[in-house]
């Protein structure tokens, strides 16, 4: 009887999903309604990267609104505290990306994201570079999911 309930309740389970779904998944993407035929990069390569990375699903299927970008990104680490001694004991890891957008009907809108990051020193540099490195493709990715938002609410 008891071997019976809690196979009843693994059945349930298993035939229950949380409805879980990626964001930026390929059938997500079909139901924005534009593309990007044309994308350009410029400045730090990274950054560039993980932005392209996200918006490849919008160059396979061609739309009605149709776009073509040029993007220009930096990359900043600037110390925001020091302590007594005067070693940096706060850091701020920032990115920096204008995007300039041309549709098919040649009009053009700038945008300018920007997305920021503070951390704390540590003494292990390796873990800290490893930390960085991962600030930054964070920041990346954000700044990438702005993009499309943004991108998909133009007329």
């Amino acid at each position: 009887m008891m071997l019976k309930k809690i196979f009843i309740l693994f059945f349930f389970l298993f035939l229950s999903s949380c409805g879980y779904e990626a964001i930026h998944s390929k059938k997500n993407v079909r139901g924005l309604d534009f593309s990007i035929n044309e994308l350009n990069f410029i400045g730090d390569k990274t950054v560039n990267l993980k932005i392209k990375e996200r918006l490849n699903n919008y160059t396979i299927n061609k739309k009605d609104k149709n776009f073509s970008l040029t993007i220009s990104s930096s990359s900043r680490k600037n110390i925001i505290a020091k302590n007594t001694s005067g070693d940096p004991s706060i850091f701020k890891n920032t990115i920096v990306v204008d995007v300039k957008i041309l549709t098919k009907d040649k009009f053009e809108n700038n945008l300018k994201i920007i997305e920021g990051f503070n951390y704390n020193n540590n003494s292990n540099k390796f873990e800290l570079k490893k930390y960085e490195k991962e600030i930054k493709n964070n920041l990346a990715k954000t700044v990438a999911d702005k993009l499309i938002f943004k991108l998909s609410n133009i007329q």
